[in-house]
């Protein structure tokens, strides 16, 4: 661990993660579900990038003007890279946060920062709280993820002990990953000796068989750093108030759904808690929640119910998968339950979408008004396909083709690098702003349709090459599939 960053771990790269939650884009529909006026974003920072993946696909695949900063070296240069691939104009740094707040940076209208509120020191967040005091324009929004309680309250007496383990003396030769491995085979024993802690917790058990699995990359930077600290949703309401902003709504759609998940006695709590943060607090105690995903405003304005109609309308979306269907899980549950848009108004927005075309709730809106559905169930029923990944914000038309050159030069890159790397699973849309899950293996699929070859059957030898496996009958027949289904998603998406 370098003492320069304060505690953070910089000895151990983090993982090639995207987080769609960082796309500014996104925020327009949450906003507006709850009433508030959803600012332009034309310049937007992200603190604590990481390997800079989410930053460097949003520089590339949308108009904003981009800025950000994570301590790491290594992480930068990563960042930059992808940039300089894509053509982007964006600033990438490896200040801390006190300096990064000295540098001569816009006002932004967005600041996104996932997770790293819970890896860092209180004088860290300090930093950023004073950041955002400074940097965020009135009407700006930002975008925090973070560890929360009481989801994480059983497991930190574990965690702590793990942590405790990996920096015992004497092992500070030894690398962070090989102490992780020694701290978790350690904590496995414990456990199956049956101590009390396991009794009185018994969630904690399957917690730490989930975590044993994740990429010892990950846990490093997730659980290893000096600090650690989730927090309630209050205490993070406390924080910012220096930085005079408020909490505006969840970035999780399915946050947007009280439906989703909860009794109908649990709804019925909640309708009856009037004040917004101890809402937010009793929500929390009723999902037990682990991470919060959530925008908060500088001097929200609250949309007049006509305003609010007339911006909902010109929302755009598309479809991002192939198959458009609610889980079978969330259909029984909303029949169970008799709330939701209904069968009749999601039902009708999945099969329009369906054919993949970018579409306004407007029109979703003029197209189902014979069937009696109307604006406010469309509203719902896109954000309950939302909630699911089915579907995505879509920039207008005249953004997609300003930043399609900026995207097709990035994605070409990443699927060059995956003929020799196996970390960044997402490629850059100029529909959507964002990136889009696709495998080693199906980019390793268009990397040979890149080169021509128009065979499924040879996409999947060019792959099994690429892997050093066999080419075998079930690759083969994933690359028919890849063809037939996935791929015209990808092209309607604008990626390939």
């Amino acid at each position: 661990m370098n003492d320069g960053a304060d505690g953070y771990r910089t000895d151990i790269d983090y993982i090639y993660s995207y987080y769609t939650e960082l796309n500014p884009l996104r925020l327009r529909l949450a906003l507006l579900n709850a009433g508030l006026k959803a600012p332009v974003i034309t310049t937007a920072c992200e603190l604590g990038f990481g390997q800079g993946v989410s930053l460097g696909i949003h520089a590339a695949a949308s108009a904003v003007d981009w800025h950000g900063t994570d301590i790491n070296p290594a992480h930068a240069g990563f960042a930059r890279a992808l940039a300089e691939a894509s053509g982007a104009e964006a600033g990438f740094h490896t200040d801390s946060f006190v300096d990064f707040s000295r540098r001569n940076l816009p006002m932004f209208d967005y600041i996104g920062l996932h997770g790293v509120w819970s890896w860092i020191s209180d004088g860290n967040r300090a930093a950023i709280v004073t950041f955002i005091q400074h940097r965020l324009k009135p009407g700006g929004v930002l975008y925090m993820g973070y560890n929360a309680l009481p989801g994480w309250a059983a497991f930190s007496p574990l965690r702590h002990l793990l942590v405790e383990h990996a920096n015992r003396a004497g092992s500070e030769a030894t690398p962070i990953a090989d102490r992780i491995d020694q701290a978790m085979t350690f904590a496995d024993r414990l456990l199956a000796a049956n101590p009390g802690f396991a009794r009185d917790n018994p969630g904690v058990a399957d917690s730490f068989k989930t975590l044993n699995e994740e990429d010892r990359h990950y846990l490093a930077h997730e659980f290893f750093n000096r600090d650690w600290q989730p927090m309630h949703f209050a205490t993070v309401a406390r924080w910012l108030a220096p930085a005079d902003v408020s909490y505006a709504c969840a970035t999780d759609f399915t946050d947007h759904i009280d439906a989703m998940g909860l009794s109908a006695a649990q709804r019925s709590l909640l309708a009856d808690v009037g004040d917004a943060g101890l809402r937010e607090t009793v929500r929390d105690l009723i999902v037990n929640q682990r991470f919060r995903r959530d925008y908060w405003i500088r001097g929200a304005e609250r949309l007049s119910a006509a305003d609010r109609t007339e911006a909902l309308r010109h929302e755009r979306v598309i479809a991002v998968t192939h198959q458009l269907e609610l889980p079978l899980k969330l259909r029984a549950a909303l029949a169970l339950s008799q709330t939701g848009p209904g069968e009749a108004a999601y039902g009708s927005v999945l099969e329009i979408l369906g054919d993949g075309k970018v579409r306004s709730l407007g029109q979703l809106e003029q197209t189902l008004r014979p069937k009696g559905i109307s604006l406010d169930q469309v509203v719902e029923a896109v954000i309950l396909i939302a909630s699911c990944g089915l579907i995505q914000a879509a920039q207008d038309d005249s953004v997609t083709a300003l930043v399609r050159p900026r995207t097709d030069r990035l994605n070409a890159h990443l699927i060059e690098r995956a003929r020799i790397s196996d970390d960044v699973h997402d490629l850059a849309s100029p529909v959507t702003g964002g990136g889009i899950h696709v495998s080693r293996k199906e980019q390793l699929f268009l990397a040979e349709r890149r080169r021509g070859e128009t065979r499924p059957d040879e996409w999947a030898r060019a792959a099994a090459s690429a892997l050093a496996i066999e080419p075998t009958a079930d690759l083969i027949a994933e690359a028919k599939t890849f063809a037939d289904e996935m791929l015209p998603t990808l092209q309607l998406l604008q990626i390939v």
